[in-house]
């Protein structure tokens, strides 16, 4: 069994706003089979897939800093090792666009993957980070710039970097960490 993890916050208000770009990747596989977020459970809208192997695929309702409490309580219940729980998030430190796979590491700030981390007891899972830019140093700059929508320039760059995101994830679960990482760590897209 496998978890695929998007992060983001809850809330209309933050649809499409940087921090939501885990939440932006699991929703297109979840376009892509035919399944819906329709269940929620243990602090997260839940949805199913089966390729043979069940797939869950998490959306936390938690807000950012704590959606580890989700993946804690899936990972538990469902008895999943942490290196079958793959994590999408934001990534500040790449440019907007930018792909990267890792198959553990550490939270570099991010406190989302702190809660996961927290909460599984381990860095050990794969990360599949998109990046959305970083703006000028200042910590008020930094909530600024992750709860706001991409500006129209880089909303290309990021339609072709979830689609290839979705891409990245669906070679991992055919393949394995290593293929994922070897296709899709590369330099941002151009729109």
């Amino acid at each position: 069994m496998k978890l695929i993890v998007g992060l983001g916050n809850i809330g209309r208000e933050y649809a499409h706003t940087r921090h939501n770009i885990g939440f932006m990747v699991v929703d297109e596989l979840a376009r892509r089979w035919g399944v819906s977020f329709d269940r929620t459970d243990r602090n997260a809208m839940y949805a199913e897939y089966r390729l043979p192997e069940k797939v869950l695929l998490l959306k936390p309702t938690t807000y950012m800093n704590l959606s580890g409490v989700a993946v804690g309580a899936y990972a538990d219940f469902y008895n999943i090792a942490p290196e079958d729980i793959a994590v999408i998030q934001d990534d500040m430190d790449m440019p907007c666009g930018q792909l990267r796979i890792r198959r553990k590491g550490s939270a570099g700030g991010h406190n989302g993957i702190k809660s996961v981390q927290q909460h599984l007891g381990t860095g050990e899972f794969p990360r599949f980070k998109i990046g959305i830019g970083h703006p000028e140093r200042s910590s008020q700059a930094v909530v600024n710039h992750v709860l706001h929508a991409f500006q129209n320039e880089e909303k290309e760059l990021i339609e072709k970097a979830v689609q290839e995101m979705a891409d990245a994830v669906e070679c991992w679960l055919r393949e394995d960490i290593e293929a994922a990482m070897q296709k899709y760590n590369k330099k941002p897209a151009k729109a």
